[in-house]
């Protein structure tokens, strides 16, 4: 069961065209955008605080350069959603992120985008060792298939799946966008 989360503030993580590359090999969840997108029109419907980070990175030969710092269509934000920009894994590290929340008074934070293994465990992390009580939201993330040490293949499913594990009861409490998404009643 999911506490009260009326005032928790929604980070949507580097929800950008660079993930679209083939360079990044098979992914999981093709359902993160819609389930991003529908968070982002529940939070915006509820009037709960919204903030965007988006990965830019200065090498020529960045995926996060020129057309790929793109917003996807499902997380494009509106007017007055800050949106603050990075170029490490932590939405934390470079940016003012901490200080927003303190200033927003902000103990609860929704964590969604891309990819989970990388920004959203990064920021997870962080969130949870800086004393947010930090929800990842498990179908409103995504990841890529990964080539180990010893040349074995990790599905994007399998590295989905652990970064998740890695994160539950330490850093972060694992959520579905349907715990987060309450039915609205019939009257």
């Amino acid at each position: 069961m999911v506490s009260d989360l009326s005032s928790a503030v929604l980070l949507v993580i580097d929800m950008q065209e660079a993930f679209d590359h083939p360079r990044w090999g098979q992914r999981n969840n093709h359902e993160a955008e819609s389930n991003v997108a529908n968070l982002l029109a529940e939070w915006r419907r509820t009037r709960r605080p919204v903030i965007h980070i988006h990965h830019v990175n200065p090498k020529p030969d960045s995926l996060f350069n020129g057309k790929g710092v793109q917003v996807k269509p499902e997380a494009v934000p509106v007017e007055g959603e800050p949106v603050l920009t990075k170029n490490v894994n932590s939405a934390f590290i470079g940016t003012d992120l901490e200080e927003r929340l303190k200033l927003m008074k902000a103990s609860q934070l929704i964590v969604t985008g891309l990819s989970t293994d990388h920004c959203i465990s990064t920021t997870a992390r962080m969130a949870g060792n800086l004393g947010f009580d930090t929800f990842v939201v498990s179908d409103a993330t995504a990841t890529f298939e990964r080539k180990g040490l010893s040349g074995q293949h990790y599905t994007a499913e399998e590295m989905h799946d652990t970064a998740l594990m890695s994160l539950e009861g330490e850093f972060a409490t694992i959520v579905s966008t349907k715990e987060l998404i309450k039915p609205k009643a019939v009257s």
